[in-house]
């Protein structure tokens, strides 16, 4: 089995086992193009390593723990993780080990390598896999190269490469990944060039960077910008970047360093070599009869191709290729590291005071029309920073799983989520708002007499130590009544804070003890232990940015949260006022005006119903087993407590289990008397994830249906490890 080809191997009917870009290399290297000395691995190699290593099986049941098609975005994103993790932990074996080991050492015996994707289904029709599967440069010695190349085949199953695939209409269980080996050219001077610009047909576009190209291509390099007229082949404009890093080979692979001066002051081409590349992608477009995107480098004034592909986006109008979002939620450590300094030193301020402001607005002092124009006021507020929150959050919750797969890759743990034990035991504002409720139990638990009047219904003395505690808590985090952060007064009975207090009061939380500090302190010893120099610095200042991310993914919701409640106030104010006229038989064209702005504003207040699941004979359905993805590591045993509306949860017990469609930021007062979490939604990011790791809960995620096929009161085995539910 020839599981490795030269390009003077090559046959026109390779083109299936090496991939387009492989077989692009070989096609311009036919042609006189300067390429790379370069060996191509075939999908032989890649299916014989996954066959040996079991790993075909494992691939299917993590791709076919839910239907993929109603997998959530996190819930893809930890697929990906454990499948990538899979592959760091098996060896290649025997024979093909030995014959990659003999073909590399003999071809580039003390040379640095570029290892590179070619996936045989980037050539689907309109397709492009562009930064979707992993490459890597400068990567020095045969165990290093061998290493890479199981990184390069991971990536056949990253989170976007998946999501690509299903979204072009792939079928990903046969998917295969070929790899390019191409000896490393140490450029000065790279960049793109596309023959055709995507936005106008008219012209051609160069991006330049000095040193490598990856600074270009991973976003952390500015490149300098030519604009190039198609057809008189002249030179349009150029806009200079402002030059201040390039990237450049180091001992453990690249480095980003300061750029010399005496570059930051010149492009990296003169006019002259513009036109020269400009003539090499005229060429690679007649080669390949399509308009061509070319990854190029100049090492010693010659100028060489790294690979090319077709432009697929020429058309936008006429494809729903979603790449550019998927690719936009993977960031680099430096746009991580802008992103913390914004929403940390200007958004969460913001947020904190805009929520602030709302609540000193006396808002009963307001005639109708004015009340009406302050609901269309508050929801416009709310309505942009829900877009802020995926806008500049959500991409920087990357964090983590950029930190998860630095760690994986150092430790190459066992349990692919090992990471996250760095992480739990952070400042959150959810853990202060559980922890404060405990504090109140604690007073309620130690004063009988205080029990006896909150199980009674009695009126608080509200200048009481007590009464001042939980006015403090009201006005910070709300009385727990409503469906959102910081709302009041949601329900008409007892207050939920007083039936949680009454509850842990009886059964004080034992889950301060589920986690030990210590362990995680040990954790990061081992951790920075495996780095020196400038390597343990990166891994601190990663963990550090990787807790940030973390805690975000926790707080942000109690932010939004806070500022949806005042929303929610109004809102409230102008149904009882509309209700009030309506009892009176009074109407004015002001309270038309108010109840039509209030007309679809909804915030599940209404008690929700979910459907009982039934065969086709209408049988009720009894699940034995149901199977999630694996959230929370822990097994636990206890009743089901299934909560569809948010006032399902005054009824929480102690050391039930709480099963729900998505645990919201203001449903997590009652994590301390759980004893795991089961929801609909997946994802380790997710909130009820995030708080039920910090509790030490065990925790499964992702299961269709589960506030349907699981009844409150069944008996439950909850196993976090694996992800699966066992009903009694």
């Amino acid at each position: 089995m020839n599981w490795i080809l030269s390009p003077l191997e090559i046959r026109p009917d390779d083109r299936s086992r090496i991939g387009p870009k492989a077989y692009a290399l070989y096609l311009m290297a036919r042609e006189g193009f300067d390429i790379p000395d370069s060996l191509f691995l075939t999908v032989d190699a890649y299916n014989a390593f996954v066959n040996a290593a079991g790993l075909r099986e494992r691939i299917l049941l993590e791709l076919n723990r839910k239907s993929f098609k109603d997998m959530r975005w996190e819930e893809i994103w930890d697929c990906a993780t454990r499948i990538r993790n899979l592959f760091l932990k098996k060896q290649i074996p025997d024979p093909l080990k030995s014959y990659l080991t003999e073909k590399i050492q003999s071809r580039f015996s003390g040379k640095t390598l570029a290892v590179r994707s070619s996936a045989p289904d980037e050539d689907a029709p309109g397709s492009s896999f562009a930064g979707l599967h992993e490459s890597f440069v400068n990567v020095q010695g045969t165990p290093s190269i061998l290493d890479h190349i199981r990184l390069v085949w991971a990536s056949l199953w990253s989170d976007a490469a998946l999501l690509y695939r299903q979204e072009i209409g792939l079928e990903i269980e046969k998917s295969a990944m070929a790899v390019v080996l191409q000896e490393t050219v140490t450029g000065n001077r790279s960049g793109v060039v596309f023959s055709q610009n995507p936005n106008d047909e008219t012209q051609v576009i160069i991006e330049s960077v000095y040193g490598l190209n990856q600074g270009l291509v991973d976003g952390m390099v500015e490149p300098d910008r030519w604009v190039l007229d198609r057809d008189k082949k002249t030179v349009l404009s150029h806009k200079p970047a402002q030059r201040e890093q390039w990237m450049i080979p180091s001992e453990n692979g690249v480095e980003m360093v300061a750029l010399p001066a005496d570059l930051s002051k010149r492009p990296p081409l003169s006019s002259e070599e513009a036109l020269g590349i400009c003539d090499l992608a005229y060429r690679a477009e007649a080669l390949f009869k399509a308009p061509q995107d070319v990854e190029w480098t100049i090492k010693n004034d010659r100028l060489y191709v790294l690979q090319s592909r077709s432009i697929t986006t020429l058309s936008p109008g006429e494809t729903q290729d979603k790449r550019a979002w998927y690719l936009s939620l993977h960031r680099s450590t430096e746009n991580l590291k802008a992103l913390r300094t914004t929403i940390e030193e200007t958004l969460i301020p913001e947020m904190i005071k805009t929520a602030k402001d709302l609540v000193e607005q006396d808002i009963t002092v307001l005639s109708d029309q004015e009340l009406a124009d302050e609901v269309r006021q508050r929801r416009q507020v709310n309505q942009y920073w829900v877009d802020t929150y995926w806008e500049e959050f959500i991409p920087y919750a990357h964090g983590v799983r950029l930190f998860g797969q630095y760690y994986n890759d150092a430790m190459q743990p066992d349990d692919p989520y090992e990471f996250m034990n760095l992480l739990t035991q952070t400042k959150m504002a959810s853990l202060e708002r559980n922890q404060l409720i405990q504090d109140m139990a604690a007073m309620v638990r130690e004063d009988r007499q205080l029990f006896e009047r909150l199980k009674a219904g009695e009126t608080l003395d509200l200048g009481s130590e007590f009464g001042e505690k939980v006015n403090q808590f009201i006005e910070k985090f709300g009385d727990l009544s409503c469906a959102v952060t910081g709302g009041t007064e949601c329900a008409t009975d007892t207050r939920p804070l007083f039936k949680l207090l009454l509850e842990m009061a009886v059964n004080p939380s034992s889950l301060a003890s589920r986690k030990n500090p210590q362990d995680a302190r040990e954790l990061q010893q081992r951790f920075f232990e495996r780095f020196q120099g400038p390597q343990r610095k990166e891994a601190e200042e990663l963990l550090d940015l990787a807790r940030s991310s973390y805690r975000l993914r926790d707080d942000d919701n109690i932010y939004l949260g806070r500022i949806e409640a005042q929303l929610l106030s109004a809102v409230k104010e102008a149904k009882s006022r509309v209700e009030n006229s309506e009892r009176r038989g009074t109407h004015t064209s002001e309270l038309e005006d108010l109840k039509s702005v209030i007309h679809d504003l909804d915030y599940g207040t209404e008690n929700r119903k979910t459907p009982v699941q039934k065969d086709e004979h209408g049988v009720k359905v009894k699940p034995r087993q149901l199977v999630g993805q694996p959230a929370g590591p822990g097994l636990s045993r206890g009743k089901a407590r299934v909560i569809r509306s948010h006032f399902d949860l005054q009824d929480f017990k102690n050391a039930e289990i709480l099963v729900c469609d998505a645990v919201d930021p203001n449903m997590t007062f009652v994590i301390p008397l759980a004893a795991g979490v089961i929801e609909r939604r997946g994802g380790m990011l997710i909130h009820g994830a995030i708080i039920a790791r910090e509790y030490g809960l065990p925790c499964v995620t992702g299961i269709p249906d589960a506030t349907s096929l699981i009844h409150t009161g069944d008996d439950i085995t909850l196993d976090g490890f694996l992800g699966v539910v066992t009903i009694s």
